[in-house]
């Protein structure tokens, strides 16, 4: 049994390692000080950290990617809510029909959303805008928020909500007072996964964005496509250090998982 516990330490050590590898060889290059993607370097520097403040394009798309997952994520929550409520707690003709059209974009591949969505906002006028990038990305990422207002809502006893609607509370104090707090978790937990799942989104992105809407993983992939050097290390290792300090920060005050699980 010894033996046994001491293999799986090795294994998973080694499994945290070859995750991590990856991350921390991005994280190397990027303090080069040569002009080229190069590991060993001859010293640690900070010359291409600067580079991005002298790059706006990629600040700019920064902050594109932020208010466009936003804005994206929260609309998903709040379609997700009132169809996960009705999904979970009701039995109706056509619940599954209606369950399987919302949960569909995770079936299909997002190379695929991408030319669908090119034809079509081609058609009516809305290619490049910021709004049909919008309702792309909430087409995407609804489903994500609605699996885990889902996994809040299956189950939730109906007993508080009695009671209250028994004291004289409205549906809608009921709603505010007592089921939104109780499905919380799994609506935070789905409205970060919908946020991270868009502003990480690429493959879609390519072809629904424009030269004025272009998100952050759109510019790096344009950025590669004409050279390759370090300041993409160095704009990936903000990201994984941004990352980092926003799961550090939730897991401190709120619990991962709480979050990702979908329950209080």
């Amino acid at each position: 049994m010894h033996n046994l516990g001491l293999v799986a330490r090795i294994f998973h050590a080694l499994f945290v390692a070859f995750i991590l590898a990856p991350l921390l060889m991005v994280i190397a290059v990027s303090f080069t000080d040569k002009g080229y993607l190069s590991l060993p370097t001859n010293g640690l520097s900070l010359r291409w950290f600067h580079a991005i403040l002298d790059n706006p394009d990629f600040i700019d798309a920064f902050w594109m990617s932020v208010w466009l997952a936003l804005i994206a994520a929260s609309i998903a929550v709040l379609i997700s809510i009132p169809a996960g409520l009705a999904i979970a707690r009701h039995k109706f003709a056509g619940r599954d029909i209606i369950a399987a059209f919302l949960l569909s974009p995770l079936m299909i591949p997002h190379l695929v959303l991408g030319v669908a969505f090119l034809q079509f906002y081609s058609s009516i006028g809305l290619g490049g805008s910021f709004f049909g990038l919008v309702a792309a990305h909430v087409v995407l990422i609804t489903p994500y928020a609605l699996r885990l207002v889902l996994s809040a809502a299956t189950g939730l006893s109906t007993d508080a909500e009695n009671a209250a609607l028994t004291l004289g509370a409205s549906k809608f104090t009921v709603f505010r007072r007592v089921t939104f707090p109780l499905i919380l978790p799994g609506v935070a937990g789905g409205w970060l996964l919908s946020f991270i799942t868009s502003f990480d989104e690429l493959t879609m992105s390519v072809f629904v964005a424009s030269p004025s809407t272009q998100t952050l993983p759109v510019k790096m992939y344009h950025h590669i496509t004409q050279t390759i050097d370090p300041l993409i290390a160095s704009v990936s290792t903000v990201l994984i250090v941004l990352t980092f300090l926003v799961m550090l920060i939730l897991d401190r005050f709120y619990g991962l998982d709480k979050i990702f699980i979908g329950k209080g």
